[in-house]
């Protein structure tokens, strides 16, 4: 008899069923692929930090040094080169270029979301289909898609937490190797971004006869003790050449001096410990405002925590407590915290039901509504701070889609479904109005470009403020900026007549027209211009009258 072939996944498969197993993750990474493109499209690479980011690994280039990371001139300790890595691994085969440190990060989102995908499968082997479940909310969570299309460091270091979270399991279920993978997952997300890889991998081992009671207890501490060595070690295999490159001083910050300068100023910035909590509906939308997700939680609480709900609440809510008590708080470190959520969202709505679309549609339509009076130029305290209204349309495709997602639920549409695209409908909305709204303030390309120009005539250029190397990269620039304030400033100029400057100005402070400036540009609310000696000393007289 012919064999019978099954027939190929098509969109409307998957549409229909995007639960069942395999089908889920690959909507998920259709979704993560349409959403990175909009972000391509839409935004520039933003500074301070992303540009910060790419200039870093542009200077790492341009000396042929890859242990040390350098910014403007200077050793670079603030973070680990393991980002840095991965860019110059896409250059080296593609050519040095702005596209590639930009899917560098979706690469790793795709990563995690294959992790996150296997993990349930190891979790609850009996619970087919859930797997793609919790992909799918992962994936439409405001948050984890903001990082995943940005040049931030916390979707990897999400990535390598979800790849220790395998080697836990699997070393709960007697496999020597988990140990090892964990130690790798530790070492590789020191390399990442630090020991905050400590703080989200080992409260989940503490914690292990809580969820896997059975354990014994010497063996599994002797386990996780070996698998910090081996995280150490890997993560030594870098420092220790490095400090010795970079000099005294850099080597005492990444081995103390970082950490110590960070807790100083993590305590120097204090939020209260509840800082977070006004802000899950928003990072975590829509899946934290919508309905069903609590009426799930509910019902299930009449079943109990089996051991892999367990296993997601020791991952995520001793960590979470832990930031909450740290006084600097930034809604990203929340970003590797963001799997466990949508295991533990998946595992909950797969014994429910659901219910309708309902407030997180409304919220939807309320946010097109804004949007649009924004656009109409009704919306005063806004206007202050873009450089041109929104676009009409984008206000408009937010009310049809929150409509859309509200009458989907009332024909009984898969909640999980409804959900998911609301949550990415709506961020691809949300850039799409920013793109013309803010893309003007934060494209600061045009600037690199003519500080460019200066520097390849031979003439200095300094920055009027503190210097983030934001320019570095986007202008290919292979001279640092002298950095300059108050005084020094002034002197500086009266020194180099033929140099240039980079000053920012107050919106409206004064006419620039029919200065001879070489490049002005609005920039993060200010006006960022570039101007000869001369023109400068003027421009910063009649600021200061």
């Amino acid at each position: 008899m012919p064999r019978l072939m099954k027939p190929p996944l098509h969109p409307l498969n998957l549409m229909q069923n995007p639960d069942s197993s395999g089908r889920g993750l690959l909507l998920s990474l259709l979704l993560l692929a349409a959403l990175t493109a909009v972000a391509l499209l839409t935004r520039p690479l933003m500074p301070i930090d992303e540009t910060r980011y790419v200039s870093v690994a542009w200077e790492m280039w341009l000396r042929g040094d890859f242990l040390v990371p350098f910014k403007n001139g200077e050793p670079y300790s603030h973070k680990p080169p393991f980002m840095f890595w991965m860019f110059h691994a896409g250059w080296a085969l593609f050519g040095v270029n702005d596209w590639w440190p930009r899917l560098v990060l979706p690469l790793f989102s795709a990563g995690a979301l294959l992790l996150t995908y296997s993990l349930a499968r190891r979790l609850w082997p009996q619970c087919a289909g859930l797997g793609g479940q919790a992909t799918l909310v992962l994936v439409s969570t405001q948050l984890w898609i903001v990082f995943s299309t940005s040049v931030m460091f916390d979707v990897m270091l999400a990535f390598w937490v979800l790849f220790g979270m395998h080697g836990v399991l699997a070393a709960a279920d007697g496999k020597r190797r988990g140990f090892v993978l964990l130690g790798i997952a530790i070492g590789m997300g020191v390399l990442t971004k630090g020991p905050v890889i400590l703080l989200n991998l080992l409260p989940v081992t503490v914690l292990a006869l809580w969820w896997h009671p059975g354990l014994t207890w010497g063996r599994w501490f002797g386990g996780v003790g070996l698998a910090l060595l081996l995280g150490t070690a890997i993560a030594l295999l870098w420092a220790i050449p490095a400090g010795q490159v970079g000099g005294e001083a850099y080597r005492n910050a990444i081995f103390w001096g970082q950490t110590a300068d960070r807790m100083v100023e993590s305590f120097a910035h204090r939020r209260p410990f509840w800082w977070y909590l006004p802000l899950l509906p928003l990072l975590l939308f829509p899946w934290f405002v919508w309905p069903g997700l609590w009426k799930a939680l509910a019902h299930h609480r009449k079943v109990g925590l089996d051991r892999g709900m367990r296993f997601c609440l020791a991952w995520m809510l001793p960590v979470f407590v832990a930031f909450s008590f740290i006084s600097g708080k930034q809604p990203h470190y929340l970003v590797p915290l963001f799997p466990a959520f949508a295991l533990l969202a998946a595992r909950v709505l797969s014994a429910f039901s659901g219910t309708r679309a309902g407030l997180p549609a409304l919220m939807t339509v309320a946010l097109g509504g804004v949007l649009i009076l924004a656009a109409s130029g009704q919306v005063a305290a806004l206007n202050a701070q873009v450089a041109t209204p929104p676009p009409l349309w984008p206000g408009v495709l937010l009310v049809l889609l929150g409509g859309a997602s509200w009458m989907a639920g009332r024909r009984g549409v898969s909640p999980l479904l409804n959900m998911t695209l609301l949550g990415a409908g709506t961020l691809a909305s949300i850039q799409l109005a920013a793109m013309h709204a803010l893309g003007p303030l934060y494209d600061i390309k045009p600037l690199a470009l003519a500080i460019k120009q200066v520097q390849d005539a031979g003439r200095p250029v300094a920055n009027a403020a503190r210097y983030h190397a934001q320019y570095q990269f986007l202008g290919r620039l292979e001279a640092p900026l002298i950095e300059l304030q108050g005084t020094e400033l002034a002197r500086w100029l009266e020194a180099h007549p033929e140099g240039h400057v980079v000053i920012y100005l107050k919106k409206g402070r004064q006419s620039l027209d029919g200065l001879p400036v070489l490049h002005k540009q609005a920039y993060r609310g200010k006006v960022a211009v570039l101007a000869d000696a001369k023109t400068a000393a003027s421009l910063l007289a009649a600021a200061t009258d």
